[in-house]
């Protein structure tokens, strides 16, 4: 077993100087590296660090702007919005590898029917059009084409131009 070494303030003190003397000798070495970089690297480095500040600045400009009009179409004149739990219970009826097809078609005829959505076939000029967005296929799609969601909660939006967008509930 080791015995304890006592150690005088004076030693430790010592020690200190000692350390505090190796730190001053390193950064003037420091300083002479800095000093060998040439100029013309030091400008190139600055412009490449320019370029990419402004690079940041567009990616950030452009991600506002992606916003702004994200915000502004959600505002957009909604004439009506519902939301409704469509029962996909009749996609399991059909054989397993046309289920999540079956669940999309029964979507779509869910809102047609509901959000009284006006086709082609009643003879009108410019028919509405139906808009199921991309979460709410992936939504379907999610377990794969054999295991579609028994039930699903959407958010349906119809607008001015009478577009109806399927658009997957809040907090799914």
């Amino acid at each position: 077993m080791e015995e304890p070494v006592d150690v005088s303030d004076e030693e430790l003190e010592e020690e200190e100087e000692l350390e505090e003397e190796l730190e001053e000798t390193e950064e003037p070495e420091e300083e002479a590296l800095d000093s060998e970089v040439s100029e013309e690297e030091d400008e190139e480095l600055e412009e490449e660090l320019e370029e990419e500040l402004e690079e940041e600045e567009e990616f950030l400009e452009a991600k506002e702007k992606v916003g702004r009009r994200e915000r502004e179409e959600a505002e957009e004149d909604i004439v009506e919005e519902r939301f409704y739990t469509i029962p996909l219970g009749k996609a399991w009826i059909v054989p397993r590898k046309k289920r999540a097809p079956k669940a999309a078609r029964i979507v779509k005829s869910f809102v047609l029917k509901h959000m009284k959505v006006r086709t082609e076939a009643e003879g009108e000029e410019e028919p509405e059009r139906l808009v199921i967005d991309n979460e709410v296929n992936e939504k379907l799609w999610n377990r794969g084409i054999e295991k579609p969601p028994r039930k699903i909660r959407v958010r349906v939006v119809k607008d001015k131009e009478g577009v109806v967008t399927v658009l997957l509930a809040e907090g799914d």
